[in-house]
């Protein structure tokens, strides 16, 4: 069976990579295709488009890219078309798959199988989205409150679980670092505009926790080696000392304490690590207004952070723009390292109610039940 995916950033890429390795164990001669970047091509995947720099923050930041994501997506389509994959598999990124699946079924009149692996608008419960990706695709949430929605509606939609809750198994729980030190991870984010934002407030806010931890230990999580060797400058320019710089989620949590995460999908990761965190998201002045307003309308004001989405409470504590300065993010970070007991608590809760251990293994055995027929 021939398998193509559509991804436009790590976190999307990453869940590639798994269903990918999933569907691998139960068909050894499957051939995978698609937009990615370093995680899949290593993965085996003959990549079709590079995604890397496809990804924005906010509406404005995104408007120089929509030429150049219009142009691939069409030739993505056309690709499409011409080669007859036995299934595409569309992950998360609606920006570019919603539009790629609109054209593939109304314009080129494809009659393919599409999987939508985390359609959009989890959070927007958007009823002319919903029946938009159920006319043109089988969507596949992550989510039992998408589930519920699309139902409902009486729309069709397939719920496993959460992909990574099998990949993300937690550790074991240390003790609690001392006083003076314990170890830190640093996750900024990939896009260009999240690294030009966060890295410079957490190295800050790394020298803040060094006065009252100096012997503290630091990793950062770079995505890829293109951002790992911009991160790497940063830290010269700053002269922050003992900080490594790891290739990945995984590597950079491998055996922190606790971690400063912008928020997205690596929040996620981290509390399934087993690993306390605190989240912070800051964007450009001038899409302030419009993500206030987003976070009205799609929040009711209070989170954006996923975790503490799905159990409607503060489980990670948030600093969003102006709150997000280095001394707040010093003094959350040192009450983290000194007292975790309520998020062992809750961290539990969290799993549970993201699924199905196995849901990996479902979701790939409903992708080759798809591409089979």
């Amino acid at each position: 069976m021939r398998y193509f995916f559509s991804t436009g950033e790590p976190s999307g890429e990453r869940s590639a990579v798994l269903l990918a390795t999933a569907i691998r164990g139960r068909d050894p001669q499957a051939a995978f295709e698609g937009i990615g970047a370093s995680a899949m091509r290593e993965s085996g995947f003959a990549l079709w488009r590079d995604h890397t720099g496809w990804a924005s923050m906010g509406p404005l930041a995104a408007i120089p890219r929509i030429p150049k994501l219009l142009l691939q997506m069409l030739l993505t389509a056309f690709h499409l078309t011409k080669s007859k994959p036995d299934l595409v598999i569309l992950v998360d990124f609606g920006v570019f798959n919603v539009r790629l699946a609109k054209t593939l079924r109304e314009r080129l009149h494809y009659d393919g199988a599409i999987m939508y692996l985390f359609p959009p608008g989890a959070w927007l419960d958007s009823e002319r989205t919903a029946r938009a990706v159920s006319r043109w695709t089988v969507p596949v949430t992550a989510f039992a409150h998408q589930e519920r929605f699309y139902r409902d509606l009486g729309l069709p939609i397939r719920y496993f679980g959460h992909p990574l809750l099998s990949y993300y198994a937690p550790r074991a729980v240390g003790p609690l670092p001392p006083a003076d030190r314990g170890h830190v991870a640093l996750l900024p984010g990939s896009r260009d505009g999240e690294l030009k934002r966060h890295v410079p407030i957490l190295l800050q806010a790394l020298e803040e926790l060094r006065l009252r931890r100096p012997y503290l230990r630091a990793t950062i999580g770079a995505a890829d080696d293109g951002i790992r060797e911009r991160i790497r400058r940063a830290i010269d320019r700053f002269g922050a000392r003992d900080v490594a710089v790891e290739i990945g989620v995984r590597a950079a949590l491998q055996d922190a304490d606790a971690a400063w995460v912008a928020s997205g999908t690596a929040v996620l990761e981290t509390l399934l690590l087993g690993v306390p965190a605190v989240a912070l998201y800051v964007v450009s002045p001038s899409v302030v207004w419009y993500g206030r307003r987003m976070q009205r309308r799609i929040f009711g004001g209070r989170f954006i952070t996923l975790p503490n989405l799905i159990m409607n409470e503060e489980l990670v504590p948030e600093y969003l723009q102006d709150d997000a300065t280095p001394q707040r993010l010093a003094r959350a970070m040192d009450q983290l390292l000194r007292d975790r007991q309520r998020f062992e608590e809750r961290a539990t809760a969290l799993r549970s109610a993201l699924g199905d251990e196995g849901a990996i293994e479902a979701i790939a055995d409903f992708a080759l039940s798809m591409a089979r027929h």
